[in-house]
C-alpha cells in the first residue's frame, strides 16, 4: 500500500508539468516555421536577420545595407581594386578571391620562407630571384644571362653579336661569333697576323719573327750563324740545319696540314742524321757535344715557331725511330695539363704557358729523342756541392755518368722558362737498373748555348722518386732533360778481375785455415815466430771470409755499417801483425840467435798483443765516433770516399807498408853482410835460390804488394790492376807456402802425422789377424 501511494503521488506531479511543456513546444514550432520562411528567399552569400530582412556576408555587398525583398543580391567586393586597393607591400601583388583576397610576390621575386602567398603587408619578405644562377631562364646557349631586379635579360657576350632573323626580345636573343680579323675590329700591328678565335682573336707573329714585349707588333728573328767544328763535313748535318733555318724564316702554311707535314719532315731528317751520323762519330766527344747542343736548340726553336701555326688542341707526331713530338695549344687557366708519350710524361699548370701581355691560346711542347744519346755519350756532369760523392747518390770520383733514359726537350710558346713560378714534373720510363749493388740515379738538364758544347747539371732539378724502371723528377725550369746513372767503370770494365779475386781469396782461405791449424797443433815449431804467424793467419782468414760473403750486403744500412766497421778493423789488424812480422824479421836477422831467450824477446812478446789488436781498435773507434754515417755505401759495405774518410784505412796501411819495406831492405842487407863473414863451406850449404824465393815471398806476406794499387795510373793501369789483384788475393797462399811447406820442421811434423794416421788405419786389420792366429794372446789385450 505504501509503495502504491508513493507512485501515485509522483505521477500526479508529472501531470502538473504537462501544460508547460506543451507551451514550449508550440513556441519552438512557430520559430522554426518563421526561420524556414526567411531562408527561402535570402540571396546567396547572405544570412537571415528576420522574417523579412537579410544581410550580405563579409566580402560581399548589396545596393542597400539590408536586403528586405527577394529581389536583392550580394555581390563580391574586389579588395584589390579602387577604392579599397589593398596594399600588400613592396614587390608584391594583391590577388582577389570570392569574398576575400591574398598577397603574392611579383614575378621575379619570392618569399624567403618559400611559401607562395601571404595575408598582408606585415608578412611581406619578397626578395629578388636570380634566374641566371638558379637556371630558371630561357636564354639560348649562345647568349649570356644577365640578372636584374625582378627578372633577367639575355645578352650576347663580348666578341659575339645577335644573329639576324633570330626571335626578338631580351629573352630570346641568339648570338654568333664576331670575326674581328675580317671586320677590322682588332688591334694587331701590321707586322703581325690576326687569328680569329671563338669570342675573341689573337695576334700571331709570322714564322721567323718574334713578338715585341708588351706590344702586338713583331720583329724579325736574326739567327746567328753556326760554325761547324773542325773536321765536320757532314752533308746530312748541313742539310738538316739549313732546312730548319728555312722553316723558321720563310715557311708560310696555308692549312694546318701543311704545318703537320713540315713537322714530320723535320723529324724524318733528324732520324736520318742520328741513325747514320757519318763524320760525327769520328769527332772527339767534346765536339759531338757541341753538335748535340746546336741540334737541340734549333729543333726546339723550329717546333716552337711551327707549333704556333697549328689550331687549338693536342697533336702527337711519332717516327719509326721512336722520336716523338707532342704539342698542345689551349687557352691557359688554373688547371693542370699532362703531356704523355711512350717513355715520358710531363705535368704542369697552364698558367706557366701564358706570357703576360699576350692573351689567347698558348703552347706546351715535349720532344723525345732516343738517338740523341749517341752524341751525348760521356758528357760531363756538374753536381751541386751538396750532391758530390754523397752516400745517398753514390757519385764518387771513380764513377762516370751514363744515360739511363731517352733525352727529352720541353718548351713553351715563350722563352722565359728559366725560373718558373711552379715546378714541372717529369716521369721517365727507362731501362731497368742493372743487377748488383744499388747505384745512384740523378735527374739532370743540359746546359749549353749557341757556340757552347754544354754539359749535364743537376741545378734546378730534384729526383723525387726512383725505381727499377722509372724515375720522377721535379724541375723549376725547362730545357733538355734525362736521367743519369752512376757507372763504376773499374768494376765492370773487366769482370775477369772479380773472378780472379773470388778464386784467389778462396785459395787463400783454405791455405790460411791449414796454416792456422799447423801453428796451433805443431808443438815442435811453437815459438814467438809461429805466434806472429798464427795471429796474422787468423786476421787475414776472418777478413777475407767477411769480404767474400758480405761486402755487397748493403741492406739494411745498419748491418752494412757494421760489416764495413768489421772489415776496417780486421784488415787494419792484419796489417798491424804484418808490421810486427817485419820488425821481428829484422830483429832476428840482427841477432842471429834464439830470440825468445833474450830480454828483447820478452819485451817484444809483452807488447805484440796490445799493439796487434789494440792499435786497430783505437783507430776504428776514433773513425766511427767522428763519421759513423760514412761506414757503408749504396754499392758496397766499405768506407765511403766522402771528405777523405777512406784515409782512415789508407793512412795506417801506407805507413805500415812503408815501414815494412824499410825493414825488409834492412833485413836483406844484414843477412847478406852476416853470410859474407861465414866460411865458404858454410855458404855453399845454403841454397841461394831458395833464399831468394823466400825473400820475394816475404814481400807478399808483409803486404808490400799493395803498392801496386797506388801505381794504377796511365797506360799500365790495366796490367797493374791484374798484378795487384793476383798478388793480394793469394797472400794467404804465400804465407802457407813460406811458413809451412818450405819449413823443414813443419814438413817433418806433417810426415809424422801422416805415418800416425796410416798406423791407426792399419791397427784394426793387424788386431784381427793376430786374434785369429793366437786367441789366447788376444784376450789380455781385450781386457786391457
Amino acid at each position: 500500500m505504501t509503495n502504491l501511494a508513493s507512485f501515485w503521488t509522483m505521477r500526479h506531479g508529472y501531470l502538473r508539468l504537462l501544460p508547460v511543456l506543451c507551451t514550449v513546444l508550440s513556441l519552438c514550432g512557430a520559430a522554426a516555421q518563421k526561420a524556414g520562411d526567411c531562408a527561402r528567399w535570402c540571396p546567396p552569400n547572405s544570412k537571415c536577420l528576420s522574417a523579412d530582412t537579410c544581410r550580405c556576408d563579409a566580402g560581399f555587398s548589396s545596393v542597400e545595407e539590408l536586403i528586405t525583398s527577394p529581389d536583392g543580391s550580394c555581390d563580391d567586393i574586389n579588395e584589390c581594386a579602387p577604392p579599397l586597393r589593398t596594399y600588400c607591400g613592396k614587390f608584391a601583388d594583391c590577388e582577389n578571391t570570392e569574398g576575400s583576397y591574398y598577397c603574392v610576390c611579383s614575378p621575379g621575386y619570392a618569399l624567403e620562407s618559400g611559401d607562395k602567398i601571404f595575408s598582408n603587408e606585415s608578412e611581406n619578405t619578397c626578395q629578388d630571384v636570380n634566374e641566371c644562377t638558379s637556371g630558371h631562364h630561357s636564354c639560348h646557349s649562345s647568349a649570356h644571362c644577365l640578372n636584374k631586379a625582378g627578372g633577367y635579360q639575355c645578352r650576347c657576350r663580348r666578341g659575339w653579336r645577335p644573329i639576324q632573323g633570330s626571335p626578338e626580345g631580351p629573352r630570346h636573343t641568339q648570338c654568333e661569333d664576331v670575326d674581328e680579323c675580317r671586320s677590322g675590329q682588332h688591334q694587331c700591328h701590321s707586322s703581325a697576323d690576326c687569328v680569329n678565335t671563338v669570342g675573341s682573336y689573337r695576334c700571331r707573329c709570322p714564322p721567323g719573327w718574334r713578338p715585341l714585349p708588351g706590344r702586338t707588333a713583331c720583329a724579325e728573328v736574326v739567327f746567328p750563324a753556326w760554325t761547324a767544328p773542325p773536321g765536320v763535313h757532314s752533308p746530312a748535318l748541313a742539310a738538316f740545319l739549313e732546312e730548319m733555318q728555312n722553316l723558321t724564316r720563310d715557311f708560310q702554311p696555308h692549312t694546318a696540314r701543311d704545318t703537320a707535314d713540315a713537322i714530320r719532315s723535320v723529324l724524318e731528317s733528324l732520324d736520318e742524321l742520328l741513325e747514320t751520323p757519318g763524320d760525327l762519330q769520328t769527332l772527339p766527344r767534346s765536339q759531338q757535344h757541341c753538335v748535340a747542343t746546336q741540334l737541340l736548340l734549333d729543333l726546339e726553336n723550329t717546333l716552337r715557331v711551327l707549333g704556333q701555326t697549328l689550331p687549338e688542341g693536342s697533336l702527337t707526331f711519332l717516327r719509326p725511330a721512336d722520336t716523338e713530338v707532342t704539342l698542345e695549344l689551349q687557352v691557359p687557366g688554373d688547371r693542370q695539363v699532362t703531356l704523355s708519350q711512350n717513355q715520358t710524361k710531363m705535368q704542369l699548370t697552364w698558367d706557366l704557358a701564358q706570357k703576360p701581355g699576350h692573351p689567347g691560346p698558348a703552347m706546351v711542347g715535349l720532344i723525345s729523342i732516343p738517338k740523341m744519346g749517341k752524341l751525348l755519350a760521356e758528357a760531363p756532369l756538374v753536381l751541386e756541392p751538396a750532391q758530390e760523392a754523397t752516400p745517398e747518390t753514390n757519385w764518387g770520383p771513380h764513377l762516370t755518368p751514363v744515360l739511363l733514359s731517352d733525352v727529352i726537350t720541353a718548351f713553351l710558346s715563350h722563352r722565359d722558362t728559366q725560373n718558373l713560378s711552379s715546378p714541372v714534373t717529369f716521369t721517365f720510363s727507362h731501362r731497368p737498373v742493372s743487377a748488383g749493388p744499388r747505384r745512384g740515379v740523378l735527374c739532370v738538364s743540359w746546359l749549353g748555348g749557341r757556340g757552347e758544347c754544354g754539359h749535364w747539371v743537376t741545378t734546378g732539378c730534384e729526383t723525387v722518386d726512383t725505381g727499377d724502371s722509372s724515375t720522377t723528377c721535379s724541375c723549376s725550369h725547362l730545357s733538355s732533360f734525362a736521367v743519369l746513372m752512376a757507372h763504376d767503370g773499374r768494376q765492370e770494365a773487366d769482370p775477369a778481375l772479380a773472378l780472379i779475386t773470388q778464386v784467389g781469396l778462396g785459395l787463400s782461405l783454405l791455405c790460411l785455415l791449414l796454416a792456422a791449424l799447423t801453428f796451433l797443433l805443431c808443438r815442435a815449431i811453437r815459438n814467438l815466430s809461429t805466434t806472429l804467424h798464427l795471429q796474422l793467419s787468423i786476421c787475414l782468414f776472418l777478413a777475407h771470409l767477411l769480404f767474400l760473403t758480405a761486402i755487397h750486403r748493403t741492406e739494411p744500412k745498419v748491418l752494412c755499417a757494421v760489416i764495413a766497421g768489421a772489415l776496417h778493423y780486421l784488415y787494419l789488424a792484419a796489417f798491424t801483425w804484418m808490421l810486427l812480422e817485419g820488425l821481428h824479421l829484422l830483429l832476428a836477422a840482427r841477432n842471429l840467435t834464439v830470440l825468445h831467450s833474450s830480454a828483447r824477446s820478452r819485451g817484444f812478446r809483452a807488447l805484440m798483443f796490445p799493439v796487434g789488436y789494440g792499435l786497430p781498435a783505437v783507430t776504428v773507434a776514433v773513425a766511427a765516433a767522428a763519421r759513423p754515417r760514412l761506414y757503408g755505401t749504396p754499392a758496397r759495405c766499405w768506407l765511403n770516399t766522402e771528405k777523405g774518410f777512406v784515409w782512415a784505412f789508407l793512412g795506417p796501411v801506407c805507413t805500415i807498408i812503408s815501414i815494412n819495406m824499410v825493414c825488409f831492405l834492412l833485413t836483406v842487407w844484414v843477412v847478406k853482410s852476416r853470410l859474407s863473414t861465414l866460411s865458404r863451406d858454410v855458404s855453399t850449404l845454403r841454397d841461394t835460390r831458395m833464399l831468394a824465393f823466400k825473400g820475394v815471398a816475404q814481400l807478399f806476406i808483409l803486404g808490400c804488394t799493395w803498392i801496386l794499387g797506388v801505381l794504377q795510373v796511365g797506360a799500365a793501369a790495366r796490367v797493374l790492376a791484374y798484378l795487384f789483384t793476383i798478388a793480394n788475393s793469394l797472400q794467404g797462399v804465400f804465407l802457407f807456402l813460406v811458413y809451412c811447406l818450405l819449413s823443414q820442421q813443419v814438413r817433418d811434423q806433417y810426415r809424422r802425422w801422416f805415418r800416425r794416421t796410416g798406423k791407426s788405419a792399419e791397427e784394426p786389420v793387424s788386431y784381427t789377424l793376430s786374434s785369429q792366429a793366437a786367441p789366447e794372446a788376444a784376450r789380455p789385450a781385450q781386457a786391457n
